[in-house]
């Protein structure tokens, strides 16, 4: 409410400073319109028991739930926002939703998730424990949804610059003493011929030059989920996949009851998804 009326006292400033103006024809129409909402989520937090829970066939699930979301204030509100977008597509294809992450070019916009997670298949019910994410930083990048082209479901695309302080897989419970395998200083990003992060978003999906897709087949084994990303499509970009890099900076394991096992680190230097087809089975 407060950066609404901010907003408002800044709108009457302007029209106050100058009157309004006619404009000419080729004024007119040169201007461009488009449908779409900025904002911020600064301060946003979040926690709640509700659960999703994914049944390809009764008596067989997995399920995820007590999600916590938080993420750190800006320097100065709303000056990096998110864009939600709806925007024409590229010559032949569907119109396509954009969701933009902020820039963040400082890193101040740090998120921070966690939630438990089990299944329930055959008669064993088991839950699986937590994961925790810490100082989780998107500096660009951001989503695409779209029809697909030549199938049910939804086509997507996936643009990642991102840094994570650690992502915890914690059997026992939330806190770091419970023990779990955990990956420190990973980040996520384009790189270049060499293998360096470019800090640019690394491409892993575009719906107009390489669209995934997620949806639901069926097959003489039943309903299952299927994932994917089409091969490279060099009527609407280069015909080549974008190359990113995957790094972790420490790999370790800890003991509920005392004691670390360090794994070191690990990098790619260059990944590149040409094509990806991902089915999980009943």
């Amino acid at each position: 409410m407060r950066q609404f009326v901010t907003l408002l006292l800044a709108l009457s400033a302007m029209c106050a400073a100058a009157a309004p103006l006619p404009l000419n024809d080729a004024a007119l129409a040169a201007v461009r319109g488009g449908d779409g909402v900025s904002f911020d989520l600064s301060g946003f937090s979040m926690n709640g028991d509700v659960r999703i829970t994914y049944t390809p066939q009764p008596g067989r699930s997995t399920w995820i739930g007590n999600l916590s979301a938080s993420r750190s204030d800006n320097v100065v509100p709303f000056t990096d926002p998110y864009r939600l977008d709806i925007g024409q597509g590229p010559a032949g294809l569907a119109d396509i939703v954009s969701f933009a992450f902020p820039a963040n070019a400082h890193g101040a916009q740090r998120w921070q998730f966690a939630y438990d997670w089990g299944v329930d298949a055959d008669g064993l019910v088991r839950d699986g424990g937590s994961v925790v994410l810490t100082d989780v930083v998107y500096q660009g990048g951001g989503l695409q949804f779209s029809t697909p082209r030549l199938e049910d479901g939804v086509a997507f695309g996936l643009a990642l610059n991102m840094r994570i302080g650690e992502m915890a897989w914690r059997p026992n419970g939330r806190a770091a003493e419970t023990g779990g395998l955990a990956l420190a200083g990973v980040r996520v990003g384009a790189v270049d011929a060499a293998g360096n992060f470019t800090g640019a978003p690394w491409a892993i999906a575009d719906v107009a030059t390489q669209p995934a897709v997620v949806n639901a087949l069926a097959d003489e084994s039943g309903a299952h989920l299927h994932v994917g990303i089409g091969w490279p499509d060099a009527r609407h970009g280069s015909g080549a996949a974008p190359a990113g890099g995957l790094q972790i900076d420490r790999i370790t394991f800890a003991n509920p009851g005392g004691g670390t096992t360090d794994f070191g680190s690990a990098r790619i230097g260059a990944i590149q998804i040409q094509y990806l087809d991902v089915k999980f089975r009943p």
